[in-house]
């Protein structure tokens, strides 16, 4: 089989602040901005890598869920424990270092981890968790 990693989905609560983070601190391209009844889907991905990319969407616009559903996903994204997505990088200091001077929610600093690998950790401006590993 050939089958690839074309999309993955990350909530947003703030379409604004989302695209300050992916594509002005991260450096992702936007490939996509669509409004539908006043919600935002951004595709966003890293540069030269047109076939994989990340839809940040809202998540109160997912069919089949309900309110209670809804809250509970709000309060989720609040604290952070909603999602997550595993970058890397070549250099993770600099990357790091661009992250900080962006002011983004910092959870953790660069750090050599005892399973074998060098990462740090931030959260996007919904809460989701965005661990950055050093590329090997």
């Amino acid at each position: 089989m050939d089958i690839t990693i074309h999309s993955s989905f990350l909530p947003q609560s703030d379409p604004e602040a989302s695209l300050a983070f992916y594509r002005d601190a991260l450096g992702f391209e936007v490939r996509n901005d669509v409004g539908y009844n006043g919600l935002r889907w951004i595709t966003v991905g890293p540069q030269g890598q047109p076939g994989t990319s990340i839809v940040l969407y809202p998540p109160q616009a997912t069919p089949g869920v309900t309110d209670a559903e809804k809250r509970t996903i709000a309060e989720m994204m609040a604290k952070g424990s909603f999602a997550m997505v595993l970058l890397a990088t070549r250099d993770l200091d600099a990357t790091f270092q661009k992250l900080q001077a962006a002011d983004a929610d910092i959870v953790q600093e660069p750090t050599d981890q005892p399973y074998g690998v060098r990462d740090c950790g931030v959260r996007d401006p919904a809460g989701n968790m965005v661990r950055i590993q050093q590329a090997r």
